[in-house]
């Protein structure tokens, strides 16, 4: 992708406005000073002291991190977070991005704020070094009353935005926003609105899933198609034909150091190559990155050939920002391609 288009594509975006429905986390970093441990009196167990502890939303709340970067207009978050500290400070985290409209994220009694919280070793010769994850998550089924008003809010916005982004990122079904009811609302919208982008990003897989824009990994392809596709890009091909063509939607694949696929409605396949590692990467983040960067290019209109060239560049910078969730911006984009 040239610089010409990356500028093009970077004045689109500041007109756009994008709906993220799903899984909003914080992602809570706790930054280690691992030369001033210490034993406890009590336990005799190691006690680490702190020099910094930084909060930023994760997961839907990462693509949102990315969307931002992009200096969407305007970026629409549709989920909720608990009651609690962690609510508190995932809403002020959202709140604080640049373009965003928090009307219809919603705080509930009845859910805890999920959340990852995340010890770093911040060596000073070497890179921060993350020990065991401390997690907290809903382990019961989300209360239909608010399935129903997270489906109607998004129903609402769908005349309003230039694409929806669909993030279902818990580990247990039903606990977060996409169950059931979510998708047939979603049926039902795209149905009526079969020209509005609606990429959809699942980590249980996206089989059970109305015709909608897939994301996946290969491996998720693989339990989508009931069939255990190898890396060979000919067998990638050969399914992600099959099932744009039965969705009549594009499909985009993540392949890794292989790069990017995608096929088209039109029977057209395409594949991108990834971009040579620079150094030490951490890919925290990349695949929310390719997310954002898909729905942006889309909205704005453009192929999906030209989607996967853009999420390609982005991931790229997203992986050499380590011990954080990066993003990537429409300039560092510029600054990549100009060195390749």
């Amino acid at each position: 992708m040239n610089t010409n288009t990356l500028t093009e594509l970077g004045s689109d975006f500041s007109h756009l406005k994008i709906a993220v429905a799903g899984d909003f986390c914080l992602d809570r970093y706790f930054e280690i000073d691992p030369y001033a441990e210490e034993i406890s009196l009590e336990t005799g167990l190691p006690v680490h002291n702190l020099k910094r502890v930084r909060c930023q939303p994760g997961a839907a709340g990462t693509v949102v991190n990315n969307l931002a970067a992009l200096q969407i207009d305007e970026i629409i978050p549709i989920g909720f977070c608990g009651k609690d500290g962690e609510g508190w400070e995932l809403k002020n985290a959202l709140a604080s991005i640049q373009g965003i409209n928090m009307d219809r994220f919603i705080e509930s009694e009845d859910r805890c704020t999920f959340t990852y919280s995340k010890p770093l070793l911040m060596w000073s010769d070497r890179q921060p070094e993350e020990l065991s994850r401390l997690d907290r998550k809903n382990t019961t089924p989300t209360p239909p009353s608010l399935t129903e008003t997270l489906s109607h809010s998004l129903n609402l916005l769908s005349s309003h935005v230039d694409a929806v982004i669909l993030m279902d990122q818990v580990d247990l079904t039903d606990t977060g926003v996409v169950n059931d009811y979510f998708l047939s609302m979603l049926k039902s919208l795209t149905q009526e609105k079969p020209d509005l982008p609606v990429i959809a990003d699942s980590r249980r897989g996206l089989q059970n899933y109305p015709p909608l824009v897939f994301k996946m990994n290969h491996h998720e392809l693989s339990r989508m198609t009931g069939k255990k596709v190898s890396r060979r890009l000919e067998d990638i091909q050969k399914e992600c034909l099959h099932v744009a063509s039965h969705n009549q939607r594009p499909v985009i694949v993540t392949m890794a150091e292989m790069g990017m696929a995608t096929a088209d409605v039109e029977g057209q396949f395409f594949h991108q190559s990834s971009i040579p590692v620079r150094g030490e990467i951490d890919i925290v983040g990349a695949g929310d990155s390719v997310t954002a960067n898909l729905a942006a290019a889309l909205g704005a209109g453009r192929p999906v050939d030209q989607a996967i060239q853009l999420a390609t560049l982005a991931s790229s910078i997203v992986i050499h920002k380590l011990g954080t969730t990066g993003t990537a911006s429409i300039r560092e984009m510029i600054d990549l391609a100009e060195r390749q």
